[in-house]
């Protein structure tokens, strides 16, 4: 029952992301296209005609700030957006997984058996030299007070 509540909210994710991704598209394409007219209809015009201009174009020729805040803005902030979402996307597609033995074939798992008892060789003769080269020195242990008695309280006491 678990598992298939976890497929329904998994599809869900993928319908969201899916519906997201084409909003952003739409969103996108309707302010590129938007921005481009805009600019098509000022170029080679004097101020007096972008003045008179009419409609829609005409008035974010004469209002570039409303222009701005519309059109431009928001055209940069989701080309931000969408880098930020590809990079995490990249990342976590790419990162790797855990390989699991019952992956693995016959051949790959007689070659990782090798290759770990070569590993496992290599640092035990690593080990055994570092013992015989380095001598070892027992430090002296103090014996342990009875029962928590503190040894500067006792002195004290005598």
């Amino acid at each position: 029952m678990e598992t298939n509540s976890k497929q329904k909210s998994e599809g869900g994710k993928k319908i969201g992301l899916l519906v997201l991704v084409a909003l952003d598209v739409i969103v996108t394409i309707f302010l590129l296209v938007v921005a481009i007219i805009m600019l098509v209809q000022t170029v080679n015009k004097t101020p007096e005609e972008i003045k008179a201009a009419t409609g829609f174009i005409g008035y974010l020729q004469n209002h570039t700030t409303f222009y701005f805040c519309l059109f431009v803005l928001p055209l940069f902030l989701l080309l931000a957006a969408d880098i930020i979402s590809l990079v995490f996307f990249v990342r976590k597609s790419t990162k790797e997984e855990p390989i699991e033995m019952k992956d693995l074939s016959e051949e790959q798992k007689a070659a990782l058996k090798k290759q770990l008892l070569a590993d496992m060789m290599k640092s035990q003769a690593e080990e055994e030299k570092k013992d015989t080269s380095t001598p070892v020195t027992k430090e002296e242990t103090k014996p342990t007070e009875e029962k928590g008695e503190n040894p500067s309280s006792t002195e004290e006491n005598k």
